[in-house]
């Protein structure tokens, strides 16, 4: 599946006969029909299940995210490392050894508790730290916005030890635990999605903004500004 969606990257290019075509988003078309796919997945089934989701008391709730994205930690360390980040690795190593013996299998979040803060890195971060490119944006059924670095990297994050390990009904658990956190989450910023002009391109911004941030540490580099016309320009008319 990684393979497929690192070939997309090399198959895909701007529609040439469209000035105003988004580079990034090429097969625009195909991406919009995906979106009102989920958008009516989500009404049926996606929304109503967060909500409910949410009657359960948030001590548990967090408790259930906490051993989910316990489960993450190695995953972090192995990319911190592959990318020199040895200091953040051992972050990762820690976090991973404290709250799955002291935190009881990851329920508590004790190592955020003494200031050990997480250090997550993906292998799509991994990739695009080495070169590789983005590839096209995607609309994804059932699953999202995404360009095939990001999710070909979350296929190989779930080879690694003790993800590989997991049964079936325990990695479908963990990926509900954290589909339904994160849905209930985005519940609050419907507002904003239904004041937009384009949700599709206000979806699409936002995870750029989030996908530069996750490859540039939290420090993407400033886009080039359109040069502005000097007075020079002016004073002729």
């Amino acid at each position: 599946m990684a393979a497929t969606l690192l070939l997309v990257t090399g198959c895909a290019s701007a529609p040439k006969d469209d000035p105003w075509a988004d580079p990034k988003d090429p097969y625009e078309e195909f991406n919009r029909d995906m979106w009102e796919f989920n958008e009516e997945l989500d009404d049926a089934v996606l929304r109503p299940a967060a909500k409910a989701y949410g009657y359960i008391p948030k001590p548990v709730r967090t408790g259930l995210l906490n051993a989910a994205e316990n489960l993450d930690e190695v995953s972090s360390l192995v990319n911190n490392l592959l990318q020199g980040k040895v200091v953040d690795a051992g972050v990762s190593f820690w976090r991973f050894t404290i709250n799955s013996t002291v935190g009881v299998l990851g329920v508590f979040d004790v190592a955020t508790e003494i200031g050990i803060d997480r250090r997550e890195e993906g292998f799509g971060e991994v990739l695009a730290a080495y070169g590789v490119p983005d590839g096209p944006y995607l609309m994804l059924p059932g699953m999202g916005p995404t360009v095939p670095v990001d999710r070909g990297g979350d296929v190989v994050d779930g080879m690694y030890f003790p993800l590989d390990n997991l049964s079936g009904p325990l990695s479908a658990a963990r990926w509900v635990i954290k589909g339904l956190d994160t849905r209930l989450q985005l519940i609050e910023l419907e507002p904003m999605l239904e004041d937009s002009l384009d949700p599709y391109s206000f979806v699409k911004e936002s995870y750029y903004q989030r996908w530069l941030d996750k490859k540039f540490d939290g420090n993407p580099p400033e886009e080039p500004q359109e040069e502005e016309l000097s007075e020079d320009f002016y004073d002729q008319f």
